[in-house]
């Protein structure tokens, strides 16, 4: 016997957009939009109308206005004369080289110390315990603060490297200068450079692009070798030697560029008061790299213990019954696996880094929120344009981080047949 509720009997009426099931969700979801769209509308007609009774509008205008202040670390070429957009674009660089060095270095500390503190050594597990407890449950803030104190207070004036009766020495064989007003780091040279390309927002190194486009190709030819060798054992269980083949493609054209540039270093040399020639780094910028990496690579590292603890133990036991170290079985057969649970929480991480950038103006590195949500704001009174137009590049570099590391997480996890 067919039983048919009373929905089917007779047409369509209104009290079927609630007492129905078929269009009950319907319903809600477009009452919920109509109710999101009502208060965006009610948002935006209540700051124009804010903005209009303080004799203001809503414009961009302003980036196109001399900027009169100096940015103290800078990529590309600025001066005091250059507009407020130059100065978002010094700014935005600023913030993503930082981020940058932060990651890579918080994921390497947090790798080791994820893998140490699950080391049978008592020691060295219980300093990865201490470590890891002290560094995640103090906010990065006063990291940041200790760091900045320690490059300003702890490290040796320039002037102590100067003499006979110098009390400080230069490191890596008298290329790197650590001092209390920056690092000095050996700069590239090129005495037949490419030069450089005018873009017209700022000048482009051609001998970088050489390099980088190498490099590029160097690596992309060792994961095609990797990917032969792999298919070789799968076929034939004995994979061949690469590592010749990989040094090869990496380096003999790399090489070959540096050599038909002319490259050389250019060394810091003390000359006065202060060292010349090199890499200059600030203090801000050394103190904020360090605080950043050491804070998130005590979270890094108690997600990379996790991930290891995620991987059966049966995994270790056969690895050893083949007969490879624990060496070999930690870098060949557990990460790897351990990686499937990683890279989700590292993707968090890594969006901390790079919105934790914004602490560096209380060291007075120049980053994005330094220059646009702070000089620039306050000089231009443009206070809602610029807070949405920092909101929108960090929601923007947001998105394509976790973008990037979710195709990798994509790559890395297990294929289903």
């Amino acid at each position: 016997m067919a039983i048919f509720s009373d929905s089917t009997r007779g047409g369509f009426r209104l009290g079927m957009l609630i007492y129905d099931t078929r269009y009950r969700s319907l319903t809600i979801q477009v009452g919920f939009l109509f109710l999101a769209m009502a208060g965006a509308a009610w948002l935006v007609d209540n700051t124009v109308e804010n903005l209009r009774a303080l004799g203001k509008d809503f414009n961009y205008g302003f980036l196109g206005t001399r900027a009169g202040y100096d940015i103290n670390q800078r990529f590309v070429a600025y001066s005091s004369d250059s507009t407020h957009g130059q100065a978002l674009l010094v700014g935005l660089l600023n913030t993503l080289f930082l981020a940058a060095i932060a990651c890579a270095l918080a994921t390497v500390v947090g790798v080791l110390a994820g893998i140490g503190r699950l080391s049978r050594n008592w020691i060295v597990a219980r300093l990865m315990t201490v470590y890891i407890e002290t560094f995640r449950n103090i906010p990065v803030l006063l990291w940041i603060i200790v760091m900045m104190a320690i490059m300003t207070e702890a490290m040796p004036a320039p002037s102590a490297f100067r003499g006979e009766d110098a009390t400080a020495s230069m490191i890596l064989w008298d290329s790197v200068a650590i001092t209390n007003r920056g690092v000095y780091i050996p700069e590239p040279l090129f005495t037949r450079g490419l030069g450089d390309l005018d873009i017209g927002v700022f000048l482009v190194s051609l001998d970088l692009v050489a390099v980088l486009i190498v490099g590029a190709a160097g690596i992309y030819a060792h994961l095609i070798i990797t990917r032969h060798a792999e298919a070789v054992q799968n076929a034939t269980g004995t994979r061949p030697a690469t590592w010749w083949k990989s040094l090869a493609v990496l380096l003999l054209p790399l090489l070959a560029l540096l050599w038909a540039l002319g490259f050389h270093p250019g060394w810091p040399e003390l000359k006065g008061f202060n060292f010349q020639g090199g890499i200059y780094m600030r203090n801000s910028l050394i103190a904020m790299w360090l605080a950043l990496s050491v804070y998130t690579g005590a979270f890094i590292a108690e997600i990379v213990r996790a991930g290891i603890l995620a991987v059966s133990r049966g995994q270790t036991e056969a690895a050893r019954a083949l007969g490879l170290r624990p060496g070999p079985t930690t870098r060949l057969v557990i990460l790897p696996q351990a990686l499937r649970v990683i890279i989700p929480p590292l993707i968090s991480q890594y969006l901390n880094i790079t919105k934790n950038t914004s602490l560096a103006l209380a060291v007075g590195y120049m980053d994005l929120r330094s220059t646009l949500g702070g000089i620039t704001l306050n000089q231009t009174g443009r206070e809602l344009e610029a807070m949405m137009l920092m909101m929108l590049i960090y929601l923007v570099l947001s998105l394509i981080i976790s973008a990037a590391m979710n195709l990798y997480n994509r790559s890395v996890r297990l294929k289903e047949r």
